[in-house]
């Protein structure tokens, strides 16, 4: 019996002569064998899933859901063949196991979300629950053609998303009043600001007329020092690229230099692994010439005797080979570790000079630019003095501190002293007219000796002797 399946419909054939089920949309029915059609086309399925969040709040998820079969996927039909085909698309049955699929699934994930992540997340959320429901029905063979899942709804009692709609509006509202509050005021402060900026634009403008006038007496000279700080500037310029090349050619000569003694390693190097293998294809042909002498000179011995030369004959071989290859692989990592050493150290080293030749273009330059200002300050300020060394040089030390630095000092060194200073004096008694100049000077003298004593016996210590007498705490002693 040949049977013959419709466009959206497949054929499931067992019994005789079929291991377990074959799917065709023709096929001969043999006797022994059974088969049943199934419908490939999806069904819509219509369910309100009751969830709730994080925060113990419940709310309805209204969800359509066009399932069917997986037509892309043989192992699909398989299990849908096996699993779902044996009962109608529209019964009960596979309504409630999509169902309880999506529902389980919407449960769990809504458990792990608080309602303002479910709200405002919702594209989020139920792109989530989709592809958790996927993975469940892939093991049925079912493929979510569409799902279109509507606005979330409360459940009866619980008003949230109502109450936040509601929030939503009142602070749209509330917004909308502010906004014009705040153009009212701005209008007033800008009619008022417009009126200042007048006054102070008029203000300024005859302010910038007299520094303009001012300006231009003095674009004349600055125009001349500009025109010779130029030439100067290019004239450095011109310095500093000719040692700027002479810098480059030094750079070139070091990168051939070193270019040439890595040629020259790597030649020694490759001379040295040419040296080893020749080595050890000179150690194989000797160990085959042995083996052979070996053989001719003990062919007549026991064939255990032969196995063990010849066995000993290819160990020896083996370990020399081996030998010769970590010889080899050495030489190489060692050529390769001397090349890393010597690119890495010149590279250093350049990368030194470079920095320590910039450091002195910068210092050189920044010393001329100094230099020049500075002569640029003298000279103007020798010429405002008349060309007065004089007066220039009195004027940069009292303009620098000097003549205070040094009067500072030299208290300093007094204050550290600690002196004591007496002051005494004759007396100026004048004489009556019988004395002699003479007598003056001696009785100055005698009046000056007893503070002098007492001077030294404060600042040293030392008394006077005894025949001298004693000093008394008077400020004018008198003689006998």
């Amino acid at each position: 019996m040949y049977k013959v399946a419709k466009a959206s419909e497949y054929l499931v054939i067992t019994g005789i002569g079929i291991t377990d089920i074959k799917l065709a949309k023709k096929a001969w029915i043999l006797p022994g064998q059974s088969y049943s059609v199934f419908d490939l086309s999806p069904v819509n399925y219509t369910f309100e899933v009751q969830a709730m969040s994080a925060e113990k709040l419940p709310f309805v998820l209204p969800a359509v859901f066009t399932i069917g079969p997986r037509v892309d996927d043989e192992a699909s039909l398989l299990k849908y063949a096996k699993l779902i085909s044996p009962h109608d698309k529209l019964s009960n049955h596979v309504k409630e196991l999509v169902q309880g699929i999506i529902e389980g699934e919407t449960r769990v994930l809504a458990a792990s979300m608080t309602m303002e992540e479910v709200f405002r997340g919702t594209k989020e959320f139920k792109l989530e629950v989709f592809e958790k429901v996927q993975l469940e029905l892939n093991q049925f063979g079912l493929l979510i053609y569409n799902a279109n899942v509507k606005q979330l709804v409360d459940v009866p009692g619980h008003e949230y998303f109502s109450y936040l709609g509601q929030k939503t509006q009142m602070e749209a509202a509330n917004q909308a009043k502010v906004d014009v509050a705040e153009a009212k005021m701005k209008g007033e402060i800008g009619s008022k600001l417009r009126e200042g900026q007048t006054l102070q634009n008029a203000a300024k403008i005859d302010a910038d007329t007299r520094i303009i006038s001012t300006q231009r007496q003095g674009e004349g000279k600055k125009e001349e020092i500009r025109v010779k700080t130029e030439v100067k500037v290019y004239e450095n310029q011109r310095d500093a690229e000719l040692a700027e090349a002479n810098a480059d050619l030094a750079k070139k000569k070091a990168g051939w230099a070193k270019e040439a003694q890595v040629a020259e390693v790597e030649a020694a190097k490759a001379v040295a692994l040419r040296d080893a293998e020749l080595q050890r294809e000179v150690e194989r042909m000797n160990a085959l010439t042995r083996t052979e002498k070996l053989k001719a000179e003990f062919l007549s011995q026991a064939s255990v005797e032969y196995d063990t030369k010849v066995q000993e004959a290819n160990w020896e071989l083996y370990q020399k080979q081996k030998q010769a290859e970590a010889i080899l692989y050495e030489k190489e990592k060692e050529a390769a570790a001397q090349k890393a050493i010597a690119d890495a150290a010149f590279y250093g080293r350049q990368r030194v000079a470079d920095v320590e030749l910039y450091a002195k273009q910068k210092e050189a330059e920044g010393l001329t630019a100094l230099a020049q200002a500075q002569g640029v300050y003298l000279r103007t300020l020798l010429d405002a003095l008349g060309g007065n060394y004089a007066a220039m040089r009195d004027y940069l030390m009292i303009n620098a501190g000097m003549f205070q630095e040094i009067a500072k000092i030299n208290a300093e060194a007094v204050r550290g002293l600690q002196p004591k200073i007496s002051i005494w004096s004759n007396g100026g008694e004048a004489m009556d007219g019988n004395g002699s100049n003479a007598m003056k000077e001696v009785a100055g003298f005698y009046r000056m000796l007893p503070p002098l004593f007492k001077t030294i016996h404060e600042q040293t210590g030392m008394l006077p002797p005894q025949w001298m007498g004693t000093l008394l705490d008077s400020k004018h002693p008198t003689a006998d």
